[in-house]
């Protein structure tokens, strides 16, 4: 019994390093690729085409109020690329009296409550007033770059059928809005821009992925609240040769303002994890069975649990050793040092703004509010639990301080 118990525990301790180190492992790698130059090169949109064959459909999902819609459908309309047309999904807006006339713009009114996006993003598919090759899909509080449509076209014509693009904080101007944001840089480091580098599938978020239409056809949806990216990347995955990433194709997503806001929104994350929580080892199973290094390392990427969970998981095994080994204790103490170090300087190697970084001193505040997220999880599965957004801004206030991202 003492046996099997100490060697769930070894395994236990082998997991949650590797979770933890990695990050460490992946700065090394940047590092190392920086000072040879061997790093991948950028997409250059001074040469680009204005106009090409592919057709996009950008996909604006807006649940409740379209009050943020105008901001976001000025800076498509300000696209350098031409050939495209615009859905603006208008769920639950009865009351919002908007109206588009525009031939690029289609305002879309759903006769009966969808209330959720993916139910949205298929009630714009089946309205396309036209055949598109290309869909990307927005939340209605995003803004998106003026070379935005045209680096993405670059990236469809190197042949990749599904292109996660670059997100970025459209406002830092509160301490939950700085720390939202940093987690979103960390996220873009470890789990896309290095996923790039090393040639591996990038994760998406469920905002600003562009995939040909005709693949995102092929999944099949059997839950509607939350988890829309787990599902879509667990299923894509498998069927391309890369999901790729564009750091240089900028969407810009609004931050949470406040503890309530993020409480809320980690809810229905938290939820969306274990919820699905399977694909995870599905794709994992499907790169050990082909023997895809690729998929087997973006499953075991998919099972990661929450990283204040980990931090945790840390902690627990650091006191649990206390009674085993002293070494063992202090190894895991280092653990989260390193880990800690690490993630501060990530977010320091990738901000805009010096204020991200210096929030980052404010984090408990922030791991408090995602343990309280975490008691309420069972809320995820009767709501929605849609995050409010009311920062209203034009493409024009976000690149005056923030021009291009270094990446």
């Amino acid at each position: 019994m003492y046996t099997a118990l100490l060697t769930i525990l070894i395994i236990i301790q082998v997991i949650v390093a590797f979770y933890l180190l990695q990050p460490t492992l992946l700065l090394l790698v940047y590092t190392v690729k920086k000072i040879l130059g061997l790093s991948r090169p950028e997409v250059k949109v001074e040469n680009a085409q204005t106009v090409s064959p592919r057709s996009f459909a950008a996909i604006i999902t807006a649940h409740k109020s379209l009050a943020l819609v105008p901001p976001l459908v000025d800076s498509l309309l300000k696209q350098r690329y031409d050939n495209y047309v615009i859905y603006v999904v208008a769920d639950a807006c009865e009351d919002d009296p908007l109206t588009y006339d525009h031939p690029k713009v289609q305002l879309l009114r759903p006769a009966t409550r969808l209330n959720a996006k993916i139910r949205s993003i298929d009630y714009a598919i089946n309205h396309f007033v036209q055949p598109h090759d290309v869909l990307v899909i927005f939340d209605s509080d995003n803004l998106a770059h003026p070379d935005y449509l045209q680096v993405l076209d670059q990236y469809f014509s190197q042949g990749h059928r599904a292109v996660q693009t670059n997100l970025q904080p459209k406002n830092t101007d509160t301490l939950y809005a700085r720390l939202d944001a940093a987690g979103n840089l960390y996220n873009n480091f470890s789990d896309r821009l290095m996923r790039r580098e090393l040639g591996l599938s990038s994760n998406i978020w469920g905002l600003g992925i562009a995939m040909e239409t005709s693949l995102y056809k092929e999944i099949i949806y059997q839950h509607f609240l939350g988890g829309f990216d787990k599902k879509i990347q667990a299923d894509i995955v498998k069927k391309i040769p890369l999901l790729a990433y564009a750091p240089e194709a900028m969407v810009y997503d609004e931050k949470i303002d406040n503890g309530a806001a993020l409480e809320k929104q980690r809810t229905r994350w938290i939820n969306a994890y274990f919820k699905y929580f399977k694909y995870g080892w599905d794709v994992l199973a499907t790169g050990l069975r082909r023997g895809s290094f690729n998929l087997a390392y973006f499953g075991i990427n998919l099972l990661r649990p929450p990283l204040f969970i980990l931090l945790a998981a840390a902690f627990f095994l650091a006191a649990v050793n206390l009674f085993i080994s002293f070494a063992m204790a202090a190894f895991w103490l280092g653990v989260v040092v390193v880990f800690v170090a690490s993630f501060f300087v990530i977010v320091l190697l990738m901000q805009q703004e010096k204020g991200i970084f210096t929030s980052l001193f404010y984090l408990p505040f922030f791991v408090l509010r995602q343990v309280k997220a975490l008691l309420k999880i069972k809320a995820a599965n009767k709501s929605f639990l849609q995050t409010d957004n009311n920062k209203v801004l034009y493409i024009e206030d976000v690149l005056k301080k923030q021009p291009f991202p270094k990446i």
